[in-house]
């Protein structure tokens, strides 16, 4: 009786065991992002509520990745861009065919993904932006 119990039993505990798969970053950060803190050669430039930003402009800055494919990147300048945009290797986020196309981009923005959340996303760009005095930024973003 006891062997039998043991049989029942044992597919369920196997299953219980069995490791959860991870949720592709691409699923995670399929939405719309906010800035929350942005860094430009590593001097915070904008904490989101703050009231001493050195750029007021990232108020309006926005990552909308909640379609499939589509991206539109709004700037600290509040200019738009649309394009497409897909995650590498879990680890890098391409914003590619931007019209207009960003300065000095050829169309195209790359960015670490530091981390990624439910709430909040990490990106560090990988090309220094020349609105920005040519600096390399890091984006604490929120979604809103």
């Amino acid at each position: 009786m006891k062997k039998l119990l043991l049989l029942l039993l044992l597919p369920g505990l196997l299953a219980a065991c069995k490791k959860k798969e991870d949720t592709p970053v691409k699923e995670v950060i399929a939405k719309k992002w906010t800035a929350k803190q942005v860094d430009e050669n590593s001097t915070v430039v904008y904490t989101k509520g703050a009231t001493n930003n050195i750029r007021l402009g990232y108020t309006q800055f926005l990552l909308d990745l909640s379609s499939p494919t589509a991206v539109t990147y709004r700037e600290f300048d509040a200019n738009d861009f649309t394009g497409t945009w897909d995650v590498v290797n879990n680890e890098k986020l391409v914003l590619s065919n931007l019209t207009p196309q960003p300065t000095g981009s050829n169309g195209t923005l790359e960015f670490t993904i530091n981390s990624a959340s439910a709430t909040e996303l990490v990106l560090t760009r990988l090309t220094a932006s020349g609105k920005t005095g040519g600096s390399t930024n890091k984006y604490t973003l929120a979604n809103p």
